[in-house]
């Protein structure tokens, strides 16, 4: 009995391993019902802290870790750069962690912070994620996690947002204000907050100028480029063919202006376009490209910023707390300006 770990206790509970720690550690999340449960099954199993682990976790490395679905995004290389800027004030590392939109290899690279690898961790999580056990056993670990931009919301930590909600109606309602008749969101997950966000702030939109709108014309795409172009041709040929299109992610972007080319339909005349992005370059595509403009560097900083407060507490505690810091609608030429 001598090596029975949270987990063992975690199981025979039929409880999250977090839940049996923050009991142990008497936090006033758990109920008086459940620490006596937990206690009591503790002292029966002969159950011992592990004093190496809890001083690895006191231990300070001077390290941070940012875990991303992906760089290539221009929106997290902006986000890196303004977490590096807090950072570097405070004289610490930044490790950067990919996890390609894979839900198995977050899962894997958040496994690695519970020895102690990093002080704290902050996290924008995959489109496949749709669970948090995994983030919750590793802040169960004490290791403090601070979501920006993609969030679990379930989970009791600080999140730092843009307006997605907001933007999705905004989108839509620039469109419409520009005579589109028929309007297509591009969005390449299901299960992500932001994407659904946006998309319900397309709807609301929709709904508040009284048009109608089918379930074709929200369009599922994916991550790899040559599918994605392939998708957008086909709903670009259709007959009843979308006169305006929100690409809810960067990615989309280069691949309505291809199958617009390839088609020889004009952007605006044919279709217009508006697309959530921090390209540089949206001012000298052809068509200047209209923008939804996410505040990328200011959540990368505000959001590194918090996780530096916790980690100048005691016990790493950080508050539940969401920062809402708002988008841009930039206007121009691929809307008809």
């Amino acid at each position: 009995m001598g090596n029975t770990t949270i987990k063992i206790l975690a199981k025979e509970l039929n409880l999250s391993v977090a839940s049996v720690s923050k009991a142990l550690r008497d936090s006033h999340e758990i109920s008086h019902e459940t620490k006596q449960k937990v206690l009591a099954l503790a002292r029966k199993m002969n159950y011992v802290p592990n004093p190496y682990a809890s001083s690895l976790r006191r231990r300070v490395s001077k390290t941070i870790a940012v875990v991303l679905p992906e760089v290539a995004d221009s929106f997290f290389s902006l986000a890196i750069n303004g977490i590096e800027s807090i950072a570097e004030e405070r004289g610490y590392h930044v490790l950067i962690y990919l996890t390609h939109e894979s839900f198995a290899r977050e899962k894997a690279i958040l496994n690695e912070f519970k020895s102690g690898r990093v002080d704290g961790i902050l996290i924008s999580v995959s489109g496949e994620t749709c669970d948090s056990s995994h983030i919750k056993e590793v802040a169960a670990e004490g290791i403090p996690v601070v979501f920006f931009d993609r969030i679990c919301e379930d989970i009791e930590t600080a999140r730092v947002v843009t307006d997605d909600f907001e933007s999705g109606y905004v989108a839509a309602a620039h469109l419409i204000e520009k005579g589109c008749k028929k309007i297509a969101f591009l969005s390449t997950s299901t299960s992500l907050s932001i994407s659904n966000n946006r998309m319900q702030g397309y709807k609301k939109a929709l709904k508040d100028h009284k048009m109608k709108m089918s379930g074709h014309d929200i369009v599922l795409c994916g991550n790899d480029p040559d599918e994605n172009y392939r998708i957008i041709k086909n709903l670009l040929k259709k007959k009843q063919r979308p006169d305006g299109i929100i690409a809810s992610v960067e990615k989309l972007t280069a691949a309505v202006y291809l199958a617009c080319k390839d088609l020889t339909l004009t952007i605006p005349k044919n279709v217009k376009l508006i697309s959530f992005t921090n390209l540089p370059t949206a001012l000298i595509l052809n068509p200047p490209l209209t923008t939804i403009t996410q505040p990328a560097f200011e959540m990368g900083k505000t959001a590194a910023a918090v996780l530096f407060t916790a980690l100048g507490k005691s016990n790493n505690e950080l508050k539940e707390e969401t920062v809402v810091i708002p988008s841009t609608l930039t206007v121009r030429s691929s809307t008809g300006c």
